[in-house]
């Protein structure tokens, strides 16, 4: 387009239509529409069943971490591996849509150690091992290399497991290991089980003093006398949620 006008403008032209109008029509190459590139089409590019494959029951690990919106640290020598299994992670809660979460290569400096921090809950990854020495940026480390997951202690009380992670782990095990579903096929089965964990979650909230949002009713969640795994999972979603009375 460039050699043929000899100027920017009409480029610009055509980059303005796909962002208003979702379309760009070029004599030489036909027409361009954007719902033809569907972005969940993108975000179903990795697999969760490889990440099943690999960490079996402790995928609910990484799932819970997600769900409560922890720092999710994931080393392998290879950045190929670490992008791989770092875009993924985010469809284990697939009701939020959101890969903002995701910082796939993050280097042992400073100033991006920084910005990452100023995160309230992320996946990063990282090649350099020395990074396994740095808890105060994570509470879940996944070591993709050696096929480990560690708690960070100060996340452990939050992270705490019980007979719900259990049910999800199972569900997530045998759902991925079908081999008649499909990666989406898996992801709907945990979406679906997700869906039911804020079901359970609904009648202990109600309507904040200001009528603007929903908020936990903690009193009526302990009334309810849930497993302590389970209530303490449900007051961290919450928080997570932020659905906490401040």
């Amino acid at each position: 387009m460039y050699l043929k006008h000899g100027s920017p403008v009409k480029m610009m032209e055509s980059y303005i239509a796909v962002l208003t109008k979702g379309i760009c029509q070029s004599e030489e190459n036909g027409s361009f529409l954007s719902k033809d590139f569907d972005a969940r089409k993108a975000y179903l590019a990795g697999s969760i069943k490889d990440i099943v494959s690999q960490f079996g029951m402790e995928t609910v690990i990484l799932h819970t971490a997600l769900m409560l919106k922890k720092r999710i640290v994931v080393y392998h020598p290879k950045i190929e591996a670490v992008q791989e299994f770092t875009r993924t992670l985010p469809a284990l809660v697939w009701h939020r849509q959101d890969w903002s979460i995701l910082h796939p290569y993050v280097h042992l400096d400073a100033d991006e150690l920084e910005a990452l921090q100023m995160c309230p809950g992320y996946v990063a990854g990282f090649v350099d091992l020395e990074v396994s020495n740095r808890s105060d940026l994570y509470d879940v480390f996944v070591n993709l290399a050696d096929s480990e997951i560690t708690i960070a202690p100060l996340a452990k009380e939050a992270m705490t497991m019980g007979k719900l992670h259990k049910e999800i782990g199972q569900l997530i095990v045998q759902s991925a290991e079908d081999p008649e579903k499909s990666d989406s096929q898996v992801i709907q089965d945990i979406s679906l089980k997700t869906k039911e964990i804020f079901t359970n979650l609904a009648p202990f909230s109600e309507v904040s003093d200001d009528g603007e949002k929903r908020v936990l009713n903690y009193e009526a969640l302990k009334q309810r006398r849930f497993p302590p795994a389970t209530e303490n999972f449900l007051y961290h979603l919450a928080a997570a949620e932020q659905m906490l009375k401040i």
